[in-house]
Protein backbone atom coordinates (compact mmCIF):
# COMPACT_ATOMS: atom_id res chain seq x y z
CA UNK A 1 0.00 0.00 0.00
CA UNK A 2 1.63 3.20 -1.14
CA UNK A 3 -1.03 5.86 -0.68
CA UNK A 4 -3.78 6.10 1.91
CA UNK A 5 -6.12 8.79 3.16
CA UNK A 6 -8.65 8.48 5.95
CA UNK A 7 -11.36 10.49 7.67
CA UNK A 8 -11.47 9.68 11.37
CA UNK A 9 -14.48 10.66 13.51
CA UNK A 10 -15.44 13.63 11.35
CA UNK A 11 -18.34 12.27 9.28
CA UNK A 12 -21.94 12.02 10.52
CA UNK A 13 -22.47 8.49 9.20
CA UNK A 14 -18.99 6.94 9.23
CA UNK A 15 -16.56 6.90 12.13
CA UNK A 16 -13.82 5.91 9.67
CA UNK A 17 -13.52 6.17 5.91
CA UNK A 18 -10.26 4.97 4.36
CA UNK A 19 -9.15 5.12 0.73
CA UNK A 20 -5.88 3.69 -0.51
CA UNK A 21 -3.83 2.28 -3.36
CA UNK A 22 -1.47 -0.67 -3.12
CA UNK A 23 1.47 -0.38 -5.52
CA UNK A 24 3.47 -3.56 -6.06
CA UNK A 25 5.26 -5.69 -8.63
CA UNK A 26 2.63 -7.34 -10.81
CA UNK A 27 4.50 -10.63 -10.61
CA UNK A 28 4.12 -10.83 -6.82
CA UNK A 29 1.43 -13.45 -6.08
CA UNK A 30 -1.63 -11.91 -4.49
CA UNK A 31 -5.12 -13.11 -3.54
CA UNK A 32 -8.11 -10.85 -4.11
CA UNK A 33 -10.20 -9.38 -1.29
CA UNK A 34 -11.94 -12.21 0.55
CA UNK A 35 -12.97 -13.48 3.97
CA UNK A 36 -9.92 -15.36 5.25
CA UNK A 37 -10.43 -18.97 6.34
CA UNK A 38 -7.79 -18.85 9.06
CA UNK A 39 -8.59 -15.49 10.67
CA UNK A 40 -11.59 -13.14 11.10
CA UNK A 41 -10.21 -10.77 8.45
CA UNK A 42 -11.65 -9.26 5.27
CA UNK A 43 -8.70 -8.29 3.08
CA UNK A 44 -6.60 -9.06 0.08
CA UNK A 45 -3.59 -11.24 0.81
CA UNK A 46 0.05 -11.24 -0.18
CA UNK A 47 0.66 -14.90 -0.98
CA UNK A 48 4.43 -14.62 -0.59
CA UNK A 49 4.48 -13.52 3.05
CA UNK A 50 0.88 -14.31 4.04
CA UNK A 51 0.02 -10.83 5.31
CA UNK A 52 -2.02 -7.92 4.03
CA UNK A 53 -1.66 -4.21 3.37
CA UNK A 54 -5.15 -3.04 4.34
CA UNK A 55 -8.04 -4.85 5.95
CA UNK A 56 -11.20 -4.92 8.03
CA UNK A 57 -11.67 -6.99 11.17
CA UNK A 58 -14.35 -7.64 13.82
CA UNK A 59 -16.11 -4.68 15.47
CA UNK A 60 -14.91 -2.40 12.69
CA UNK A 61 -11.20 -2.81 13.41
CA UNK A 62 -9.16 -1.40 10.52
CA UNK A 63 -5.45 -1.48 9.75
CA UNK A 64 -3.24 -0.31 6.89
CA UNK A 65 0.52 -0.36 6.34
CA UNK A 66 2.80 1.39 3.86
CA UNK A 67 6.50 1.03 3.36
CA UNK A 68 8.74 4.09 3.79
CA UNK A 69 11.04 4.76 0.85
CA UNK A 70 14.68 5.56 1.63
CA UNK A 71 16.66 4.82 -1.50
CA UNK A 72 16.39 1.57 -3.41
CA UNK A 73 15.26 -1.29 -1.14
CA UNK A 74 18.09 -3.15 0.52
CA UNK A 75 17.96 -6.91 1.15
CA UNK A 76 15.99 -7.60 4.32
CA UNK A 77 15.44 -10.93 6.07
CA UNK A 78 13.43 -9.74 9.07
CA UNK A 79 9.70 -10.15 9.73
CA UNK A 80 7.20 -9.11 7.07
CA UNK A 81 5.44 -5.75 7.43
CA UNK A 82 2.31 -7.46 6.11
CA UNK A 83 1.98 -9.21 9.46
CA UNK A 84 1.45 -5.88 11.24
CA UNK A 85 -2.13 -5.26 10.01
CA UNK A 86 -2.90 -8.98 10.20
CA UNK A 87 -1.89 -9.30 13.85
CA UNK A 88 -4.07 -6.38 14.88
CA UNK A 89 -7.11 -7.35 12.81
CA UNK A 90 -7.09 -10.93 14.10
CA UNK A 91 -6.32 -9.97 17.70
CA UNK A 92 -8.28 -8.53 20.60
CA UNK A 93 -5.92 -5.85 21.94
CA UNK A 94 -7.01 -2.25 21.52
CA UNK A 95 -5.46 -0.01 18.90
CA UNK A 96 -3.63 1.91 21.63
CA UNK A 97 -2.28 -1.19 23.34
CA UNK A 98 -1.25 -2.78 20.03
CA UNK A 99 0.56 0.38 18.95
CA UNK A 100 2.34 0.75 22.27
CA UNK A 101 3.57 -2.85 22.17
CA UNK A 102 4.72 -2.55 18.58
CA UNK A 103 6.48 0.79 19.08
CA UNK A 104 8.96 -0.88 21.42
CA UNK A 105 10.05 -3.35 18.73
CA UNK A 106 9.34 -1.41 15.55
CA UNK A 107 12.97 -1.41 14.45
CA UNK A 108 12.78 -5.15 13.85
CA UNK A 109 10.90 -4.32 10.63
CA UNK A 110 11.87 -2.60 7.41
CA UNK A 111 10.70 1.06 7.36
CA UNK A 112 6.91 1.39 7.65
CA UNK A 113 3.89 3.52 8.47
CA UNK A 114 1.06 1.68 10.23
CA UNK A 115 -2.39 3.03 11.09
CA UNK A 116 -4.63 1.09 13.48
CA UNK A 117 -8.22 2.00 14.34
CA UNK A 118 -10.91 0.56 16.58
CA UNK A 119 -14.08 1.93 18.15
CA UNK A 120 -12.18 4.09 20.64
CA UNK A 121 -9.06 5.37 18.94
CA UNK A 122 -6.91 5.71 15.84
CA UNK A 123 -3.12 5.61 16.14
CA UNK A 124 -0.03 5.74 13.93
CA UNK A 125 3.12 3.70 14.49
CA UNK A 126 6.30 4.17 12.49
CA UNK A 127 10.01 3.41 12.62
CA UNK A 128 11.57 5.78 10.08
CA UNK A 129 12.87 8.42 10.40
CA UNK A 130 11.94 8.05 14.07
CA UNK A 131 10.49 5.14 16.02
CA UNK A 132 7.31 5.67 18.01
CA UNK A 133 3.55 6.01 18.10
CA UNK A 134 1.14 8.90 18.06
CA UNK A 135 -2.63 9.28 18.48
CA UNK A 136 -4.55 10.46 15.43
CA UNK A 137 -6.89 13.36 16.16
CA UNK A 138 -10.34 13.50 14.53
CA UNK A 139 -10.10 14.86 11.01
CA UNK A 140 -8.80 13.93 7.57
CA UNK A 141 -5.28 12.56 7.20
CA UNK A 142 -3.18 11.02 4.43
CA UNK A 143 0.23 9.45 3.97
CA UNK A 144 2.32 7.62 1.42
CA UNK A 145 5.87 6.23 1.41
CA UNK A 146 7.45 9.04 3.40
CA UNK A 147 7.08 10.29 6.98
CA UNK A 148 3.48 10.19 8.13
CA UNK A 149 2.77 13.89 7.63
CA UNK A 150 4.98 14.50 4.56
CA UNK A 151 2.94 16.75 2.19
CA UNK A 152 3.72 14.95 -1.07
CA UNK A 153 1.57 16.15 -4.01
CA UNK A 154 -0.48 12.93 -4.27
CA UNK A 155 -0.95 12.89 -0.50
CA UNK A 156 -2.21 16.47 -0.54
CA UNK A 157 -4.59 15.79 -3.45
CA UNK A 158 -6.14 12.73 -1.83
CA UNK A 159 -6.49 14.51 1.50
CA UNK A 160 -8.18 17.47 -0.17
CA UNK A 161 -10.68 15.28 -2.03
CA UNK A 162 -11.47 13.24 1.08
CA UNK A 163 -11.90 16.37 3.19
CA UNK A 164 -14.30 17.88 0.65
CA UNK A 165 -16.20 14.58 0.39
CA UNK A 166 -16.56 14.24 4.16
CA UNK A 167 -17.64 17.85 4.52
CA UNK A 168 -20.48 17.41 2.03
CA UNK A 169 -21.82 14.23 3.67
CA UNK A 170 -21.73 12.74 0.18
CA UNK A 171 -23.26 9.28 -0.31
CA UNK A 172 -21.52 8.70 -3.65
CA UNK A 173 -18.10 7.05 -3.49
CA UNK A 174 -17.15 8.14 -7.00
CA UNK A 175 -15.09 11.18 -5.88
CA UNK A 176 -12.93 8.84 -3.79
CA UNK A 177 -12.50 6.34 -6.63
CA UNK A 178 -11.59 9.19 -8.97
CA UNK A 179 -8.95 10.45 -6.53
CA UNK A 180 -7.40 6.98 -6.32
CA UNK A 181 -7.42 6.73 -10.14
CA UNK A 182 -5.60 10.07 -10.59
CA UNK A 183 -2.59 9.59 -12.90
CA UNK A 184 -1.26 13.17 -12.75
CA UNK A 185 2.54 13.34 -12.41
CA UNK A 186 3.98 15.92 -10.02
CA UNK A 187 6.26 18.63 -11.34
CA UNK A 188 9.96 18.19 -10.65
CA UNK A 189 9.89 21.04 -8.14
CA UNK A 190 7.22 19.17 -6.12
CA UNK A 191 8.94 15.78 -6.08
CA UNK A 192 10.20 14.42 -2.78
CA UNK A 193 13.82 13.33 -2.48
CA UNK A 194 13.71 9.71 -1.36
CA UNK A 195 17.03 8.51 -2.70
CA UNK A 196 15.82 7.02 -5.98
CA UNK A 197 16.48 8.28 -9.54
CA UNK A 198 14.35 11.25 -10.55
CA UNK A 199 12.75 9.32 -13.41
CA UNK A 200 11.44 6.84 -10.84
CA UNK A 201 10.33 9.65 -8.51
CA UNK A 202 8.27 11.07 -11.38
CA UNK A 203 6.72 7.71 -12.21
CA UNK A 204 5.73 7.08 -8.59
CA UNK A 205 4.42 10.60 -7.96
CA UNK A 206 0.89 9.92 -9.26
CA UNK A 207 -1.83 8.50 -7.04
CA UNK A 208 -2.41 5.69 -9.53
CA UNK A 209 0.78 4.19 -10.96
CA UNK A 210 0.40 2.47 -14.33
CA UNK A 211 3.18 0.20 -15.56
CA UNK A 212 3.94 -3.10 -17.23
CA UNK A 213 6.00 -4.58 -14.40
CA UNK A 214 5.14 -2.40 -11.39
CA UNK A 215 2.09 -0.33 -10.56
CA UNK A 216 -1.15 0.01 -8.67
CA UNK A 217 -2.48 -3.48 -8.05
CA UNK A 218 -5.52 -2.56 -5.94
CA UNK A 219 -7.62 0.46 -4.98
CA UNK A 220 -9.51 -0.08 -1.75
CA UNK A 221 -12.20 1.74 0.23
CA UNK A 222 -13.11 0.89 3.83
CA UNK A 223 -16.13 2.43 5.56
CA UNK A 224 -17.07 1.77 9.20
CA UNK A 225 -20.15 3.30 10.77
CA UNK A 226 -20.50 4.43 14.38
CA UNK A 227 -22.08 1.11 15.36
CA UNK A 228 -19.08 -0.85 14.08
CA UNK A 229 -20.59 -2.20 10.87
CA UNK A 230 -18.02 -2.16 8.08
CA UNK A 231 -17.75 -2.40 4.31
CA UNK A 232 -14.61 -2.98 2.25
CA UNK A 233 -14.47 -2.58 -1.53
CA UNK A 234 -11.51 -3.54 -3.71
CA UNK A 235 -10.85 -2.77 -7.38
CA UNK A 236 -8.00 -4.78 -8.90
CA UNK A 237 -5.68 -3.97 -11.79
CA UNK A 238 -3.11 -5.81 -13.86
CA UNK A 239 -0.13 -4.61 -15.92
CA UNK A 240 -0.71 -1.30 -17.70
CA UNK A 241 -3.73 -0.60 -15.48
CA UNK A 242 -5.98 -3.29 -17.00
CA UNK A 243 -9.08 -3.61 -14.81
CA UNK A 244 -9.39 -7.14 -13.36
CA UNK A 245 -12.46 -6.97 -11.16
CA UNK A 246 -14.19 -5.55 -8.08
CA UNK A 247 -15.26 -7.15 -4.78
CA UNK A 248 -17.41 -5.79 -1.94
CA UNK A 249 -17.66 -7.43 1.50
CA UNK A 250 -19.53 -6.40 4.64
CA UNK A 251 -18.96 -7.12 8.30
CA UNK A 252 -21.27 -6.89 11.30
CA UNK A 253 -20.42 -6.25 14.93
Amino acid sequence: MCLVGFAWNCHPRWRLVMAGNRDEWHARPTAALAAWRDAPILAGRDLRSGGTWMGLGPQGRVAVVTNVRDGLPAPFDGPSRGALPTNFLAGSATADASAEALAARANAYAPFNLVLADAASCVHVGNHPAQGMRPIVPGVHATSNGPFDAPWPKVHRLQTVLQDWAGRDNESLEPLWAALADTRIATDSELPATGIPIEMERHLSSAFVAGQDYGTRASTLVLVDHAGHGRIIERRFGPDAVFLGETTLESGH
